[in-house]
C-alpha cells in the first residue's frame, strides 16, 4: 500500500511540474490529509507512515530538478509552511516543529526530511498539489489556474492542482507572451 501512495505522489508531482512547467528554485506548495488518503475525514486519522511515503514520492521528483517543496501544515498550525531555509529567504519565520496530530504527517516527514527546516507563516508559490482538500489557495501567487492531472487520487483522497501565471496588465491594446500564459 505504501509503494502505491508513493507511486501515486510521485505520478501527481511530476504532472504538476511538468504542467506549471516549474524551474529551478521555484516552489511548489503541497497540502496532504494522510486521513483522506486513508479514506477517513480529514484530521481524524493522521498517518506518519502514509505521510512518509508521500513525502519522499513528491520529493523523488521535485529535488533532481531543484524544485523546492513548501508542506503546507494543518488547520491546528494555521497552515503554516515547512520549506528549506534557503528557499525561505530573508521572510521571518516562526518557532514550530509539526507533529502528526498538530501539523499533520505530511508536514511531519517534510519537516524531519529537510536538510534546514524552517517554518513559515505563509509563502507564494509557483505550483500547488492539494491531497484531499486541505485548501492551499491562500500558499500560491495571486493568479492561480486550475490543472486537471490525470493523476485524480492519492489512494482514496482527491487530487487538486495548480499553477500560476503573472497578471495581465495594460487592457486590449497590450501585448502578452504567450509563454508566460
Amino acid at each position: 500500500m505504501y509503494e502505491t501512495i508513493k507511486q501515486e505522489a510521485m505520478a501527481a508531482a511530476r504532472e504538476i511540474c511538468q504542467a506549471a512547467k516549474l524551474r529551478r528554485g521555484q516552489i511548489l506548495v503541497v497540502g496532504c490529509s494522510t486521513s483522506e488518503v486513508t479514506g477517513h475525514k480529514v484530521g481524524s486519522d493522521s498517518s506518519p507512515a502514509i505521510g512518509q511515503a508521500i513525502y519522499e514520492g513528491i520529493q523523488a521528483v521535485l529535488a533532481p530538478q531543484g524544485i523546492y517543496l513548501a508542506a503546507q501544515c494543518c488547520v491546528h498550525l494555521n497552515r503554516a509552511i515547512i520549506l528549506e531555509a534557503e528557499a525561505a529567504g530573508n521572510q521571518e519565520i516562526c518557532n514550530v516543529v509539526p507533529q502528526p496530530k498538530a501539523g499533520g504527517s505530511f508536514a511531519t516527514a517534510a519537516y524531519h526530511g529537510f536538510q534546514h527546516p524552517v517554518a513559515l507563516e505563509e509563502v507564494r508559490a509557483d505550483a500547488g498539489l492539494d491531497i484531499g482538500g486541505t485548501l492551499i489557495g491562500m500558499h500560491l501567487k495571486k493568479v492561480a489556474v486550475p490543472v486537471r492531472l490525470e493523476q485524480k487520487r492519492v489512494g482514496q483522497a482527491i487530487v487538486l492542482a495548480a499553477r500560476v501565471r503573472p497578471k495581465y496588465i495594460g487592457g486590449e491594446r497590450a501585448g502578452y507572451d504567450e509563454n508566460l500564459k
